[in-house]
């Protein structure tokens, strides 16, 4: 029996999405403020209305902004509105940024960068996707109902590209994808150090906010050597020695021992967290790549973050993709 590209995908479209939070191209097709309203929300209602600023963020014995609590993409605070900007619903509130009016510069990429990419990616053509209306942003990607369109190695290039995802393999995501919350995040402030829990895998990360330096060659791990700061309200983690195997994104494959990534987390307000994170690699970028300012909003409810493990069902859908690309030869 044939089997569409999109039912293979769909089972984990949700899980394999969230590397694509630093990517250039993941938000591509957002075309709507967050402010707008547009017609017919998730499931044709109508557009959720954000959480209200909340008042004045509060604050430790030390003085600096808490970020304690439970927060999600989007300016609904919730795991629904996650799932509801992953899955393409349209509702504006769902979206982390505004392209239009925050939009990300694509990665300046080495020449170098641009033919490990293209070996990493199996020759996947940009060019000819867009001509079968496909956008390649993951696993959620615009057009798959064209795939039995496209050219023979192109369909292989695509499901290569699928099937060599790290998270179907249950590897850690890492920094930087793990700063972005993935579908929540949880966390904990104490005196000198932010704790992020979050629900894939129950993974977790301790950073130190007290200024201490880096060691002088930390074995590269997937979280990476993180020190934090305070630069007034700001709190800066810079991180190096990340294992080469952690992906920056869905579209963004691989980076160098070079790198060094910077995340800025702020909280404007009660219900507000804002993220940015900006990475450096002499041998992969021309020039540092800065992402957009990302917004997170306090869960509305008194619920725990939800549970989320690699590996402990069947996966159909990556035993779908290898079917498929065995169809179609060497």
């Amino acid at each position: 029996m044939k089997r569409p590209l999109s039912s293979c995908l769909a089972i984990t479209a949700g899980a394999l999405s969230l590397l694509c939070m630093v990517s250039a191209n993941a938000y591509a097709q957002q075309e709507k403020t967050a402010e707008a309203p547009i017609k017919g929300g998730y499931g044709g209602k109508a557009p959720a209305k954000p959480l209200p600023p909340g008042g004045p963020a509060p604050r430790t014995a030390d003085g600096h902004p808490d970020f304690s609590g439970i927060w999600f993409s989007g300016l609904l605070g919730g795991e629904d509105a996650t799932l509801v900007g992953s899955f393409g619903g349209g509702d504006p509130a769902a979206r982390s940024f505004d392209p239009k009016v925050t939009p990300e510069e694509k990665p300046s990429f080495t020449p170098w960068a641009t033919e490990k990419m293209k070996e990493i990616m199996f020759n996947l053509d940009p060019n000819v996707l867009r001509t079968y209306g496909i956008v390649y942003t993951g696993a959620t990607s615009q057009g798959e109902q064209n795939f039995d369109k496209l050219p023979k190695d192109q369909k292989k290039a695509f499901l290569d590209v699928e099937i060599a995802r790290v998270a179907r393999e249950c590897m850690p995501y890492g920094v930087p994808a793990i700063g972005g919350g993935l579908h929540g995040m949880q966390l904990v402030q104490t005196p000198g150090q932010l704790v992020e829990l979050v629900d894939a895998n129950h993974d977790y990360r301790v950073i130190p906010t007290d200024r201490r330096p880096h060691t002088a060659e930390p074995d590269p791990t997937f979280n990476g050597e993180e020190r934090g700061h305070w630069e007034g309200d700001t709190l800066v983690v810079d991180t190096i020695a990340i294992d080469e195997r952690v992906w920056n994104s869905a579209n963004w494959r691989f980076h160098s021992e070079q790198e060094h990534v910077i995340e800025r987390y702020t909280r404007p307000s009660l219900n507000y967290l804002t993220y940015q994170v900006t990475i450096e690699d002499p041998k992969v970028l021309t020039k540092p790549w800065v992402s957009a300012p990302h917004r997170f909003s306090l869960s509305i409810t008194h619920e725990p973050l939800g549970e989320w493990y690699c590996g402990v069902e069947p996966n159909e859908a990556l035993d779908n993709l290898k079917q498929l690309r065995q169809e179609l030869g060497p």
